[in-house]
């Protein structure tokens, strides 16, 4: 028997009410570049939409009672992180800045249903050897 170890993340799933998903596809599609993965014929039905993010997965799914989430949320990791500002403002995306995290440029803005985004860039002036996480 082989020793179980966690090997990565797959997804993170982000809630977002019945109908959302031609705002889904503006917002994560074609504002911020995610491509789609096509979902599971058997869970298609439920709606929503997945989309690629690096080698992880964004998958938008539906609740019927649903709250945005103003505190839990995903980090994406970008390049150009003042290119991604202008872009997002010009569009009419409000822009939220935090206090900074050590070797990471960054701020926060919200989905169409006011769940919070973290875009971050590494600061390679701060952190020049990219992060490798272990498990002591």
């Amino acid at each position: 028997m082989s020793t179980p170890e966690i090997v990565g993340l797959h997804h993170v799933q982000i809630e977002a009410p019945a109908g959302c998903e031609d705002a889904a596809r503006a917002f994560y599609g074609a504002l911020l570049g995610l491509p789609e993965i096509p979902k599971p014929a058997h869970l298609a039905a439920r709606g929503g939409v997945w989309l690629a993010c690096g080698a992880q997965q964004i998958h938008v799914g539906v609740v019927s009672d649903f709250t945005p989430r103003r505190k839990g949320h995903p980090a994406i990791e970008v390049s150009g992180l003042d290119a991604w500002r202008e872009r997002l403002a010009a569009t009419g995306v409000t822009i939220t800045e935090d206090e900074p995290l050590p070797g990471w440029r960054r701020f926060y803005i919200t989905d169409p249903w006011g769940n919070r985004i973290e875009l971050m860039e590494r600061d390679m002036e701060e952190s020049p050897v990219p992060h490798q996480s272990s498990v002591a």
